[in-house]
């Protein structure tokens, strides 16, 4: 059964790219594009080694809303519509709560490097790797 929302988790990186192009290419339901803006005092951001203030927020939350307005303007050259959203949070967790309040059906992310201590996160990132095995709903992940 296809998919009836879609959602494509977006990092800036060639690959959630990639993730978006597929997404729009292959299924013919709504896509939302999201970015996780991660808290400074993060141990996946910056703020964990160099601390937080509130221009560098500023400054990730533009960031953010650059990518997903670069991803509007991308698939409006498709005829294609987009939702955007742009969430506060740990990357994996939000992915994951965002599919649970929205209806989603199918996840599409880009995989990514990790942790060179097990060989599933070195495959599709530990970001990926959580959403995979956690996920309530098909995922596919881009490489």
């Amino acid at each position: 059964m296809p998919p009836t929302h879609v959602l494509v988790p977006l990092d800036g990186s060639p690959l959630a790219d990639e993730a978006l192009t597929h997404a729009l290419d292959t299924f013919d339901c709504p896509v939302t594009v999201l970015n996780v803006v991660t808290p400074l005092d993060s141990s996946m951001s910056e703020g964990g080694i160099v601390g937080s203030d509130e221009s560098r927020r500023e400054a990730a939350l533009e960031r953010a809303n650059e990518l997903v307005a670069a991803a509007e303007r991308r698939t409006a050259e498709t005829d294609r519509t987009l939702e955007t959203a742009v969430e506060p949070g740990d990357p994996a967790e939000t992915i994951l709560a965002y599919v649970d309040d929205h209806d989603v059906d199918h996840v599409v992310m880009g995989g990514h490097g990790g942790s060179r201590s097990e060989l599933v996160s070195r495959l599709l990132g530990t970001v990926a790797t959580k959403v995979v095995s956690e996920a309530p709903v098909t995922v596919t992940v881009v490489r």
